[in-house]
């Protein structure tokens, strides 16, 4: 050992890297709120140490008035009872502009006119078309341990023909749609345990509700068996120049990403056609960066193609999003309390 070894301990005097920050271990005690675990999530490591983050970065976010806030809903979010966290920021302010799927719209508006999504359960390992087999013969649709009854599509058909579609004849942006949605389910709700939903939020608020592919879905296939008979038709394209409004008039912006898809890139690619980038990002996903698929990518990946400013505050959060969702805004909410 040389003399210079010596007089640093042994170790290298030049580290560039390493700042000393040593790890706290979390505590948790009787009583703490969601923003007392975000905290101390962020002085632990591994995966808790990004969910302490996006909720410090989420409640930034929302605590500004100067942010215009997109919302990314993809998954099966409705289903999964992530409804009312959704229709709650919505009505709270929390969502400037929502960007989802029309199978989130349509598990919603089932909701909204009484119809109900039914705890079930994931089949043993080797029974699985047994399990499914009998769902079929049933009449029941099954989304992983989540059951609903086919006859409330029968229900939501019903509600599209006698109250959405007569208000229109010819061509429509999808957020013109889902607003006509959100009013329709809002005037079916009378009586119905659950309430109105997030399109029906949507259209109290004012918010834009986009579904860039609306057509991969129920309430897509429903608008196309509709057009075979009428002049509607949904124009996707317009719904560019909807969003690229909202975002061209952000002062700052922050993104809201639960889960991939398109909702995921919708929201992100919109920065591309404006001359600014996010500020904040947050996102809740299941997939690796690894694989190179988009639900994936994180959003330092996106900070290489403009969708973020090269300053801005994010961070990318891996787990089920029925279990991060809520912590996500929870904490948050506690922190703007």
């Amino acid at each position: 050992m040389t003399d210079d070894d010596a007089s640093d301990g042994g170790h290298d005097s030049g580290r560039e890297e390493f700042h000393e920050d040593p790890i706290g271990h979390a505590e948790v005690w009787p009583g703490m709120s969601v923003g007392d675990l975000a905290t101390e999530y962020r002085m632990a490591g591994i995966g808790a140490a990004e969910m302490g983050r996006a909720v410090d970065i989420y409640a930034e976010m929302l605590g500004r008035d100067d942010v215009t806030n997109f919302f990314g809903l993809a998954g099966a979010m409705v289903p999964g009872g992530m409804r009312s966290v959704v229709s709650a920021l919505i009505r709270d302010g929390h969502i400037d502009a929502l960007v989802t799927t029309g199978a989130n719209l349509t598990h919603d508006a089932i909701e909204a006119i009484g119809g109900k999504h039914h705890h079930g359960r994931t089949a043993a390992a080797g029974h699985e078309r047994d399990h499914d087999e009998q769902l079929r013969d049933e009449g029941v649709d099954r989304i992983y341990n989540v059951y609903l009854p086919q006859e409330h599509f029968t229900l939501f058909e019903g509600h599209l023909r006698d109250r959405v579609f007569p208000e229109f004849d010819g061509v429509v942006a999808t957020s013109e749609f889902t607003r006509e949605l959100g009013r329709a389910n809002l005037a079916a709700n009378d009586g119905v345990d659950e309430d109105a939903g997030i399109a029906a939020a949507a259209y109290e608020n004012d918010v834009p509700v986009f579904v860039p592919a609306v057509q991969d879905s129920v309430l897509g296939i429903q608008a196309w068996m509709h057009s075979q008979v009428s002049a509607f038709t949904l124009d996707a394209l317009a719904d560019l120049t909807n969003i690229t409004d909202v975002a061209f008039d952000a002062e700052k912006a922050g993104a809201t990403v639960v889960g991939g898809g398109v909702p995921k890139n919708f929201v992100l690619q919109t920065m591309l056609t404006v001359p600014e980038a996010y500020d904040y990002g947050v996102q809740l996903t299941t997939d690796p960066a690894s694989t190179g698929g988009l639900s994936g990518a994180t959003l330092d990946e996106a900070r290489s193609w403009g969708k973020l400013e090269k300053s801005a505050k994010n961070v990318t959060v891996l787990g089920d999003a029925t279990i991060t969702l809520p912590l996500l805004v929870a904490g948050a909410r506690d922190r703007l309390d």
